[in-house]
């Protein structure tokens, strides 16, 4: 019996991968598309911040700290320091309300609705995400608010000892207290907003818990957990990447909503923490009402306002993506 010994010419035999033709053109399709999109957002801001260095230069860091909104006044008479605040206050109203609908709504569509149900559902969630904005503006201009007003006078009277809730010119001791100066608030737009990332922050948090570990939910149960346990144990840890981006992705939105806030939003230029009290402020509406009838100069301060929320929303998604990146879905896809 002879055995094939090594000899002192033999070495490691190199291994090359022969990607086919339908490969190759994947890949090159694939780095083309990503670095298309990062040319586009480079060039989106590029573009505003040429168009902003008259005003920047001008205004200096004043541009962060005034609340008015005159550009043609000169130094000192325009700012987004109101603006910006009343973005974060409407974008964060609608975080807090859409966060727990879109949580529940997804739970339900992957955890507890029937399998014949479920599909609809799907659908119908994504079909409430293509919903074009100004829909729910109108829906919200309309009706929405009107019917709000009752909520919004319960909580200017019990909670008005809180600065967030008080409303200037609001007597609760008087039930003949006119509605419209809880209309055209900041919650008013809020809550439409909020409803509008809704189901977009439903169907990635919905698609993340799909992906949870089949193993690990069949442990929980033998282990006698309940249905809600292994959610608790199993879901809810292993989706908290998708509920992060999927918040995150919403508040992206949030920030930038134009028509539906211009449409509801009865718009000042100063700081308005109340955010039940009639008038408010935001950047993208402001942008959609001041365009039309501006200056060259105008039109600078406008497109300074855009740059700052588009650094805004940039970190808000890098934020996001760090933290996701860390989770177990993140780092799974």
């Amino acid at each position: 019996m002879s055995t094939d010994t090594p000899t002192a010419t033999d070495s490691p035999r190199a291994l090359t991968v022969n990607p086919g033709l339908p490969d190759r053109i994947f890949l090159a399709w694939a780095k083309a598309s990503g670095a298309i999109v990062l040319v586009v957002m480079l060039g989106v801001g590029g573009y505003l911040a040429v168009r902003a260095t008259d005003a920047l230069s001008t205004a200096g860091l004043s541009f962060l700290t005034t609340e008015t909104w005159n550009p043609d006044g000169g130094r000192g008479q325009f700012g987004i320091a109101a603006v910006l605040i009343g973005t974060v206050l409407i974008g964060g109203i609608a975080v807090v309300l859409a966060v727990p609908l879109a949580l529940a709504s997804a739970l339900y569509i992957s955890e507890y609705a029937p399998r014949q149900l479920r599909r609809t559902l799907v659908s119908m969630v994504d079909l409430m995400a293509a919903v074009p904005s100004v829909v729910y503006g109108v829906w919200g201009f309309k009706l929405l608010q009107y019917q709000l007003t009752g909520v919004a006078r319960w909580l200017s009277d019990y909670f008005g000892w809180i600065p967030l809730f008080k409303v200037n010119g609001a007597d609760p001791t008087n039930p003949l207290t006119p509605p419209l100066v809880y209309t055209a608030s900041s919650l008013m737009a809020g809550v439409v907003v909020g409803f509008m990332i809704t189901p977009i922050m439903c169907s990635i948090m919905r698609e993340v818990f799909d992906q949870a570990p089949a193993g690990e939910r069949e442990g929980a149960y033998a282990l006698g957990s309940t249905r809600w346990g292994m959610i608790r144990s199993v879901v809810l840890p292993f989706g908290r990447g998708g509920i992060i981006g999927g918040t995150m992705l919403g508040l992206g939105r949030a920030l930038g909503e134009t028509i539906s806030v211009y449409l509801i939003l009865s718009m000042n230029f100063d700081i308005q923490p109340h955010v039940l009290q009639s008038g408010g402020s935001a950047v993208a509406p402001l942008i959609a009402l001041r365009y039309g009838d501006s200056t060259d100069f105008s039109v600078s301060a406008l497109m300074a306002a855009g740059l700052s929320l588009f650094v805004l929303t940039l970190a808000v998604n890098f934020a996001a993506a760090a933290v996701v990146a860390r989770s177990r879905s993140g780092a799974s896809s």
